[in-house]
């Protein structure tokens, strides 16, 4: 399994399907072009990038390219890896017809080929079994212990929590666990986490 610190940026689902059966990271999907019109992914994205980084690894076809620049253009400043795979002829398994262009996309590449495309673009590929500095894991009903689901006030909670850790406020439940573990500590959650409970203690 391959760990790596950045968030990788795909186009579907499926990419992140494929990406997750070998690699350990945060995978993003702009579901296509909606990432035009979803504001609050955006804003995710471009925290991520001023972090820790991003790995784009969009398709290599024309609407690929145009996910790829739009979102080269909203990070700016931010830290980019652009991963580009190779144009193999081809059509995915799960679908029926070829695509537009006719190209294999992410989901379509073999795990030798993305992982080179990686090397190729000086990402380190090495495999580890060590868990990542600082990485920890949250479940939903731990959200419901600390208060942030399922309790009175556990809303205000959640948006007062999104927005010290200069999240979204719509991000979702189940975005926010799946995010959580790498853009903080778990010390620094805690100590959030007390200080927000706390304060509606003491209204």
């Amino acid at each position: 399994m391959i760990k790596l610190k950045q968030t990788i940026i795909v186009e579907g689902k499926y990419d992140k399907i494929k990406l997750d059966s070998f690699i350990d990271a945060l995978i993003i999907p702009t579901n296509g072009f909606g990432i035009f019109k979803d504001k609050e992914k955006r804003e995710l994205i471009s925290k991520l990038a001023n972090e820790n980084g991003i790995i784009i690894m969009t398709d290599s076809d024309s609407a690929g390219m145009i996910i790829r620049n739009h979102i080269k253009g909203f990070v700016q400043d931010g830290n980019i890896t652009n991963v580009f795979i190779p144009d193999i002829l081809g059509k995915e398994k799960r679908k029926s017809i070829y695509s537009k262009e006719g190209k294999l996309g992410v989901e379509g590449i073999s795990v030798e080929i993305l992982t080179k495309c990686l090397e190729n673009a000086g990402v380190n590929v090495e495999n580890s079994n060590e868990t990542p500095e600082n990485s920890w894991e949250i479940k939903k009903s731990d959200l419901y212990e600390d208060g942030f689901l399922g309790c009175d006030n556990s809303s205000q909670k959640r948006e007062i929590l999104l927005k010290r850790l200069g999240l979204p406020c719509r991000l979702s439940t189940n975005d926010l666990i799946e995010i959580l573990g790498r853009i903080c500590s778990k010390n620094e959650y805690e100590a959030l986490r007390d200080e927000i409970n706390e304060e509606f203690i003491s209204k």
